[in-house]
């Protein structure tokens, strides 16, 4: 799918979604929602668009929804205190942008080594997580919800091979969260830029390397263009799970009507967006490969060894930030290793031998 026909549809959808609701409701509430995405972005900003033109059409126009994408009210990492100060409703976002106000944030969007989709939508419907994330998002007076989910992103663009980690140290790579912090542990400078910035820094030689998404998502940023090498699963986002956040005063004003009106169309878009990177990533990386000449890369054991030491380390120093911290980190740990050995023993087996059978990969 060509990205003007995406869009093309992302537009008439969305067109489609607002003729379908009263265009005022009587007594109708506005939702300001603020985005770190680029506007139209394909994957993330199509995503978070969706998500605001779904919750006016699910709500019947009860709940307006005015949608600013990155920059276009505020700026893209502005968007956490622009809800909490209560100048907009919620913003759509990944949490782990704002490790510096609390570690804690990270782990309910991605840890190096952590959950997969799956396992974190099942630690926070069905484990501890929801409670934490409750409590933590409490201390700045914010409410959230799963919204989004990339699955497993791809380790990132190179512009040279990654084979050993000492071909990490010197190297400038935009890396956000608690995976930038493996990397920086391993020698690498390491910066968080906004995706609107990612490709310009990398061009022009600010940055050697960034991660991104995913083959879909990647395809249309044109890092190639910079950096010729892409490695596929990375360590710092197994399944980075994106986020629909309310002030949590407004929340509350809300009705259970409202509230749960929203929650639907969260869930909805948290599922869409997973789906939807499963069903295009494969396509997309043979483009890669075909129209662009990237070459693909894994990264060796070697590598793995050296960011899971450094991953351990991590995660000590965010546990002992805080008596929250450390509790939000065990449960995290104590859910992975639940969960990952009932995964591998099953679906990872199966995987295994259905590709070796079929001789997929």
């Amino acid at each position: 799918m060509e990205r003007r026909k995406f869009l093309k549809g992302a537009a008439i959808g969305a067109a489609g979604s607002a003729l379908a609701a009263p265009a005022i409701a009587q007594g109708a509430k506005t939702m300001t929602i603020v985005s770190t995405w680029p506007r139209d972005m394909p994957g993330l900003g199509v995503s978070a668009q969706r998500l605001a033109a779904r919750i006016t059409e699910l709500s019947e126009g009860a709940i307006q929804t005015e949608y600013y994408a990155a920059g276009e009210r505020v700026g893209a990492l502005d968007v956490f205190d622009e809800v909490a100060n209560g100048n907009s409703q919620a913003y759509i976002g990944a949490d782990y942008y704002w490790t510096g106000k609390h570690p804690g944030l990270a782990y309910f969007t991605a840890v190096p080594f952590g959950m997969t989709f799956a396992e974190i939508n099942a630690w926070c419907a069905f484990g501890e997580g929801r409670a934490l994330w409750d409590e933590l998002q409490d201390q700045f007076g914010l409410y959230g919800i799963p919204a989004g989910n990339t699955g497993t992103q791809a380790g990132g663009w190179f512009n040279k091979e990654i084979e050993s980690a000492d071909d990490l140290k010197g190297l400038k790579m935009r890396i956000p969260g608690q995976g930038g912090q493996v990397m920086s542990k391993l020698g690498a400078s390491t910066v968080s830029l906004p995706g609107g910035q990612i490709y310009e820094n990398l061009v022009s030689g600010s940055i050697d390397a960034t991660e991104w998404v995913g083959p879909y998502n990647d395809y249309f940023m044109k890092f190639y263009e910079a950096a010729k090498y892409y490695y596929t699963g990375g360590m710092h986002e197994p399944g980075a799970q994106l986020s629909l956040t309310s002030n949590k005063s407004w929340w509350s004003s809300l009705t259970d009507t409202e509230r749960a009106i929203i929650s639907a169309a969260a869930a909805e878009e948290n599922a869409a967006s997973y789906y939807e990177a499963v069903a295009l990533n494969g396509e997309y990386l043979q483009r890669l490969q075909d129209e662009q000449g990237v070459e693909v890369r894994s990264f060796n054991e070697d590598v793995w060894d050296a960011m899971g030491e450094a991953a351990m380390e991590v995660f000590e120093e965010a546990a002992a930030f805080d008596d929250l911290a450390s509790r939000i980190n065990d449960s995290m740990q104590k859910a992975m290793r639940q969960y990952g050995r009932g995964v591998a023993l099953f679906e990872g087996q199966f995987v295994e031998n259905r590709n070796r059978i079929f001789d997929i990969g």
